[in-house]
């Protein structure tokens, strides 16, 4: 990726605010399953094979085959099932839980563990209505055994395979600290190694929408023209608008108010912020015009969202 979408991802980072939750630390052996039901929008599922291999299966897909280093993540939280890498034709062994705080340590009983995975959540905080996660593919999947990825995720595993490994005092929320990274850094990688995919990322991945999108995350509470962002991406108005419709299915003032709701959507929830103040940094003239058009946007008033987001952090 080049420095002037490194720099776009940058500005767009409080749009990919996770909250991480680990899950389980599984050590199967033989025959096993862990199946997983759909969770609520806003909810990612993660799976980290850190020894051994496994299956992933899910309703109307292939079977995915995983191994040692990989890392799959499930956006949108969808149905799965997790299994042993062999033919499936035997049951599940039974497996023995052992709780540590809200982490699960299972452990298939009366065979040798072959496998390990690291399993949880990520939670969205901006979602179901983040432009970055509505661009995501349904299923992203990264071999951190291949180079160059190797170099760039094997510290994490190692540390979060390690603090799991003997829990100490504070271990787990070392480890939900790490995994909260491993998101930015999945999406770097996917957007380094996929095909472009819809929405944000593909504007990403194309020059002149890419500059276009640069210039409205560097100063979102600029009075942005269509011409001013024409002239940033070196472009007549009706190739830009064209190219952002077809990539992300929005004109570029459409998706500038998207970014500057996002962004206030974030700040709301993360900063103690008057909201007069806040809409003048996101580019509206008064409290009431960010009200108003907060409330189209996401059925709720910036008050609303600051006080459900007090009350999660309190929960």
């Amino acid at each position: 990726m080049d420095t002037k979408a490194e720099d776009v991802l940058s500005g767009l980072a409080p749009l990919l605010r996770v909250r991480p939750h680990l899950d389980d630390v599984c050590r199967f052996g033989g025959a096993w399953a862990a199946i997983h039901e759909p969770e609520p929008a806003g909810q990612a599922y993660f799976h980290i094979v850190t020894r051994g291999r496994a299956t992933l299966q899910r309703p109307g897909s292939e079977p995915l085959h995983l191994a040692a280093g990989d890392i799959l993540l499930l956006p949108r939280g969808d149905a799965h099932t997790m299994r042993d890498a062999g033919p499936n034709a035997e049951p599940p062994v039974p497996v023995g839980v052992r709780h540590h705080g809200t982490l699960r340590f299972k452990t298939s009983l009366g065979t040798e563990p072959d496998v390990e995975l690291v399993c949880g959540r990520l939670r969205f905080e901006a979602a179901p209505q983040s432009l970055i996660v509505a661009a995501l593919p349904d299923l992203v999947v990264l071999r951190v055994g291949e180079q160059p990825l190797s170099t760039r995720f094997h510290p994490l595993l190692v540390g979060i395979r390690e603090e799991l490994s003997d829990v100490q005092a504070g271990a787990v929320a070392i480890a939900e600290n790490l995994a909260s990274a491993l998101f930015m850094l999945m999406l770097r990688a996917h957007l380094d190694t996929a095909a472009p995919a819809e929405g944000v990322l593909r504007l990403l991945a194309q020059r002149m929408t890419a500059q276009a999108v640069l210039a409205m995350v560097g100063d979102p509470r600029r009075a942005w023209t269509l011409d001013e962002l024409a002239s940033a991406a070196a472009a007549s108005r009706a190739s830009l608008v064209r190219a952002f419709r077809k990539a992300a299915g929005v004109a570029p003032l459409a998706f500038l108010t998207d970014l500057r709701l996002g962004l206030a959507h974030h700040r709301l929830q993360t900063q103690p912020i008057p909201l007069d103040r806040l809409a003048d940094e996101v580019g509206y003239q008064s409290a009431a015009a960010l009200s108003r058009a907060f409330l189209r946007k996401y059925g709720l008033r910036p008050g609303q969202a600051r006080h459900g987001a007090h009350a999660a952090a309190s929960a």
